[in-house]
């Protein structure tokens, strides 16, 4: 067997195999010895006909397929192996059948492969960066928090419904006077303030009392999961007809004692700032870092096999499908709820999978570009610094580690310094 390569179009390279008679006869000899069980021939019984017979009963084609399968499995992955440092494949090959004779067998493997991407600039962009603060109300909220557990639900009939209220209503959507599937219900709760509906929604049955009837007015989101109703103007006549609100304990010394196991309220509140400070300076980082990489990208041009884009909707389905499983639904009852197709669903991915995908190829340029690396020494501090915090030496944590966490902390390190590369490299401002 020997074989070729060549750079086809859109992100594709032209594999040309070529099995020579000794190696396709005996690839036909062991899909005849696999296959034979199923063919029957008059005057043998089945599984017995010898391979010329089957081959003049059925046609000389008869073990094409099978003795394919078999040579192709065969070789392939070695091939795509042997061929790592000139491209990566993404995706299954298409193959085409280019000539068959007493000399042997030559195929075409049409190669979807990971593309270059070209970048217009990585350095010296104005960039928009995030930070969030933590002010002393965020404080509160979050302290407030663990008594929700304590709290006790009583139902409200002398007041308003607000933020925070349980209430009990039927409802009826409409888009243009139509009602729309889904739209309506009865005795229906909601937790206001929960962002459970789209925005607008709960806002507007805020300030209802017990038994009163109103007309919302929300629009739909632009990114709206059913295609009929984005962007759509819609009205939902609403009937209140119960509202559940909730008493609170004093949060005092004595119960966060009790509940929280703080000395006092005063050092539950500081152990609440420093967390939330802790996830505000996250967030600032990860924002900053989507906000970077997607100004290079608007930089940016590749050309994205289909393979790939297809491999990304899968994550992004399966994604999708786990969250509705911890909601105690099938991802195949949602789909015949909003009456759409798995392929219109997969279809709505399409934008987010070529974002994430140019994201990738984007990072994987520039870190091969600037020679980015993770040195052993700044693995192994990595390795003991986590293996401190489990309480072992870093010899004992090594032993214990799977080959993959080496690589994700080797990522990781990658990943942090490219970024701080980036940072360093362009001017970054906030509003």
């Amino acid at each position: 067997m020997n074989y070729k390569t060549e750079p086809s179009e859109k992100s594709t390279v032209k594999v040309t195999i070529t099995y020579n008679s000794e190696e396709w006869n005996d690839a036909v000899n062991k899909a005849y010895a696999k296959t034979r069980g199923k063919y029957t021939v008059p005057g043998f019984r089945k599984g017995k006909a010898p391979k010329a017979v089957l081959e003049n009963f059925y046609g000389k084609g008869v073990f094409f397929d099978e003795a394919f399968n078999i040579i192709f499995s065969a070789s392939y992955p070695g091939i795509i192996e042997s061929c790592k440092d000139s491209f990566t494949a993404v995706g299954d090959p298409d193959l085409a059948l280019d000539s068959m004779d007493d000399n042997g067998v030559v195929v075409i493997a049409t190669v979807p492969v990971k593309p270059d991407v070209e970048i217009g600039s990585y350095k010296g962009l104005k960039i928009k960066a995030y930070e969030y603060n933590v002010t002393d109300e965020d404080v509160e909220k979050e302290v407030k928090k663990i008594a929700a557990g304590k709290a006790e639900t009583v139902d409200v009939t002398d007041r308003p419904c607000q933020s925070g209220d349980t209430v009990i209503i039927d409802f009826v959507g409409t888009v243009d006077g139509v009602a729309f599937a889904g739209g309506s219900a009865e005795d229906y709760e909601l937790e206001l303030g929960s962002g459970a509906f789209i925005p607008g929604f709960e806002d507007q049955v805020c300030g209802m009392a017990l038994g009163e009837k109103r007309d919302i007015n929300v629009n739909f989101p632009d990114d709206y999961q059913a295609d009929d109703l984005k962007g759509k103007a819609a009205v939902f006549a609403i009937n209140l007809k119960g509202i559940k609100g909730k008493v609170y304990p004093e949060i005092d010394d004595e119960f966060v004692k009790q509940n929280a196991g703080a000395e006092s309220l005063e050092a539950y509140k500081a152990k609440c700032r420093e967390k939330l400070e802790k996830q505000a300076e996250n967030r600032s980082r990860n924002e900053t870092e989507n906000s970077i990489i997607e100004a290079i990208c608007d930089t940016a041009k590749a050309e994205i096999p289909q393979a790939m884009l297809e491999s990304e909707i899968d994550k992004l389905v399966q994604d999708f499908s786990y969250r509705l499983m911890y909601q105690g639904l099938k991802l195949e009852d949602y789909l015949k709820y909003m009456d759409t197709s798995m392929e219109e669903f997969r279809a709505q991915f399409l934008g987010s999978a070529k974002t994430r995908v140019m994201s990738t190829l984007v990072i994987d340029k520039i870190v091969r570009t600037e020679q980015i690396k993770a040195t052993p020494e700044e693995v192994d501090a990595k390795i003991a610094e986590q293996a401190e915090s489990v309480g072992k030496t870093a010899e004992e944590y090594k032993k214990s580690m799977d080959p993959r966490q080496t690589e994700y902390i080797e990522s990781d390190i990658i990943v942090t310094k490219l970024f701080d590369f980036l940072k360093s490299n362009n001017e970054l401002y906030t509003e």
